[in-house]
């Protein structure tokens, strides 16, 4: 099968899995959203960092180096199982020491016991995380699509179980250890892998030295993109985080679906190309072109329907979180666009740099979020949004150069996307408030009939414009769809 073959059919099978998998999980959070209160959901947000943190830590970037390795042996895989083990155990034992003192620092008594079970979830997955890698580098994303379906299920149905009979916030703790444990068990026995008994000192430092630069990236990143749950955990309150951690989970849900699934094909794709600058270029330009020219309206579209949609879904005790969702949908946009950049770095082998550019952008995140504390949340909301327009120029200085695909030639390439949403966007709230304010309709009304012209123009306007992430998926996956079609 080529290349493009390949990376057509892993889109495929990905796609079905993260959307399959997400919708899933989507609605079993809305569900427990109307059950549950704000305050639930902010106490487990006032975990995140501590929990992204241990996540990054256990692996130390060691799976990333299996993908890009061009021919890993059984030597690689099971130095790289039984060095996660080891590290999940003590991330997990270190959390368990500090849980007193987390529970002082947002002044949560509950947080002690729900950090010290929350966290098991480490060790569970650490016994299938190579197993997961294997499927991912072989882009057999079919199989990983079957073993997460069940497995978030089955834990759905268990968390709706919980919280209708009243477990509080223990209803999120022990759905997510539920679901960490079928997908391991999964993995193990349906991965076709399991380690021998070894470890090798020279494996592990070949991973080693590619992966701890990736993993202080990662720690930085990390740390940076749960501040905000950490600040707003410490210095405001557990109804605000609720509110904070739902909106930003919801403008989450389109964003992180589309990039997650096309970075789990990508990156080994990129991979497999990355001695020839050209392919490379032209394969990131189709890829941002493409998953701006459906992301942008989705989040256009959320914007303009945000408050229709969490009284609809979250029901009115949600509203508060409307606004926070507003400015977060706004810095989404450009939230795969950084993810593609820096993988660039990552498949050229350069992740000395990737670090020096998550320094770089930590340091202005930093001090920014400092300075934003006194004018309250709405301030924090802010920043964000002006962050991401930064990263975006720094996240595009290497990556650029190395391709020849810089900044100022990527904005060329998306501004349309973005002019058109933003364009037809405006004429679409402007409809809806005049149809709120002169006629009786409902919430699902409104948002069908608002949503059903804002596609039609979206859509209407790009095929008469030929714009070229139109062009192009018509080319790669429609051609191809109506080819099989006729072949059956």
């Amino acid at each position: 099968m080529s290349l493009r073959a390949k990376s057509i059919s892993g889109l495929l099978w990905t796609f079905s899995q993260q959307f399959s998998v997400k919708a899933i999980n989507f609605v079993v959070q809305i569900i427990l959203a109307r059950i549950l209160l704000p305050e639930d959901f902010g106490l487990i947000a006032m975990l995140s960092v501590f929990m992204a943190i241990g996540t990054t830590l256990m692996d130390s970037g060691l799976t990333s180096s299996l993908i890009r390795t061009k021919n890993p042996d059984e030597t690689d895989y099971s130095t790289v199982f039984f060095m996660n083990l080891a590290g999940s155990i003590v991330v997990y034992m270190l959390l368990y020491i500090s849980a007193p003192f987390i529970a002082s620092f947002f002044k949560q008594p509950l947080l002690e016991n729900i950090v010290r079970v929350y966290t098991l979830t480490f060790i569970i997955r650490a016994f299938s995380q190579v197993q997961d890698t294997r499927l991912t580098k072989a882009m057999n994303f079919k199989l990983q699509m079957t073993i997460q379906l069940p497995s978030i299920i089955i834990a759905g149905v268990f968390g709706v179980f919980f919280a209708y009979h009243g477990m509080g916030v223990w209803t999120l703790v022990w759905m997510s250890i539920i679901q960490t444990f079928l997908s391991s068990l999964q993995l193990w026995l349906r991965s076709g892998w399991t380690p021998k008994f070894i470890f090798d000192k020279r494996k592990l430092k070949y991973h080693f030295c590619f992966g701890y630069k990736l993993t202080l990236s990662a720690l930085l990143n990390t740390i940076f993109t749960n501040l905000y749950n950490l600040v707003i955990g410490k210095y405001f309150s557990a109804l605000q985080l609720g509110y904070y951690n739902r909106a930003d989970t919801l403008r989450m849900f389109p964003v992180l679906n589309l990039s997650t699934a096309l970075n789990k094909v990508t990156y080994p794709v990129f991979a497999s190309i990355q001695d020839d600058n050209v392919k490379l270029r032209n394969a990131y330009r189709i890829l941002m072109q493409q998953v701006l020219y459906w992301l942008v309206p989705i989040m256009a579209m959320l914007i303009i329907l945000a408050e229709p949609l969490f009284r609809l879904i979250l029901t009115e005790k949600w509203l508060p979180a409307v606004p926070y969702f507003q400015l977060l949908c706004l810095s989404g946009v450009l939230y795969p666009v950084h993810s593609y950049n820096l993988n660039i770095l990552n498949v050229k082998g350069r992740s000395d740099l990737f670090l020096r550019l998550e320094v770089i952008k930590k340091i202005i995140i930093g001090a920014g979020i400092a300075c934003a504390i006194p004018f309250g949340i709405y301030g924090l909301l802010y920043f964000q949004l002006i962050s991401t327009v930064i990263a975006y120029f720094i996240n595009t200085y290497y990556s650029g150069r190395m391709i020849k695909y810089g900044a100022g030639r990527q904005f060329i390439d998306i501004f349309p996307t973005i002019a058109l949403a933003a364009i037809i966007g405006g004429i679409a709230w402007l409809l809806q408030h005049y149809i709120t304010s002169q006629f009786q309709m409902g919430d699902i009304a409104t948002i069908l009939l608002v949503g059903l012209i804002y596609v039609i123009c979206y859509f209407s306007i790009s095929i008469i414009l030929r714009f070229p992430a139109f062009i192009e998926f018509k080319m790669l996956f429609l051609v191809r769809f109506i080819k099989n079609m006729g072949s059956r």
